[in-house]
């Protein structure tokens, strides 16, 4: 784990207290899991190699999808 700084005013900084003591959690517990949370959502979103992969060798899958993928998960 990392050390880091964050300097925040002080209404922000008792609001975080308030939290962390009604959660029983510290407030440095909260933070990470904040920015943790931040960093998740803003990250690039890394393609899968799999995509574009493969050639079915049909030109018709996008408009004809619902009908090719009918029956899948059924028993036969």
């Amino acid at each position: 784990m990392q050390k880091t700084t964050v300097y925040m005013d002080e209404s922000t900084y008792r609001r975080l207290k308030q939290i962390a003591r009604a959660r029983r959690r510290p407030p440095a517990e909260m933070v990470r899991e904040a920015v943790a949370e931040f960093a998740a959502r803003h990250a690039p979103r890394r393609t899968p190699k799999s995509i574009g992969a493969f050639k079915s060798g049909r030109r018709d899958l996008g408009q004809r999808a619902e009908e090719l993928l009918s029956g899948i998960g059924k028993d036969r």
